[in-house]
C-alpha cells in the first residue's frame, strides 16, 4: 500500500511538472506563433487572389481586417511598454483564427474571379 502512495506522488509530480513545462513552451511560443499565422495568413490570401478562388471584394475586407487586427497589436504593444500581454496574445489568436475562416471560407465558396 505504500508503494502504491510513492508511485501515485511520482506521477502526479511529473505530470505537474509537464504541465508547467508546456505552459512556459506555449507562451514563449506564442509571439512567433502571432508572427508566423499573419505571414501564412498573407501567403494564403495571395495564392487566393493568383488563383481566382477570392474575388477583390473577398480579397478588401480580409485585408482590411488583417490591418485592423495589425492595428490592434501595435496599440496593445504600445500600452504595455512593447509586450504583449496573456490576454492580448488570447485576443489576437482570436481574431486571427476568425480571419482564417473567413479565408477559407471565401476561398472555398462558388464565387470566383
Amino acid at each position: 500500500m505504500n508503494a502504491r502512495k510513492i508511485l501515485d506522488r511520482k506521477i502526479l509530480a511529473i505530470a505537474g511538472l509537464c504541465i508547467m513545462l508546456t505552459g512556459a513552451a506555449f507562451a514563449q511560443a506564442t509571439c512567433q506563433t502571432i508572427q508566423n499565422r499573419k505571414n501564412d495568413q498573407q501567403g494564403r490570401i495571395a495564392q487566393g487572389v493568383r488563383s481566382g478562388q477570392l474575388t477583390r471584394g473577398e480579397t478588401r475586407n480580409v485585408e482590411s481586417r488583417e490591418r485592423s487586427v495589425n492595428r490592434e497589436e501595435h496599440a496593445m504593444r504600445r500600452a504595455d511598454g512593447g509586450h504583449l500581454t496573456g490576454g492580448d496574445k488570447a485576443a489576437l489568436t482570436r481574431r486571427q483564427n476568425n480571419i482564417s475562416r473567413s479565408i477559407s471560407k471565401d476561398k472555398h465558396n462558388a464565387r470566383v474571379r
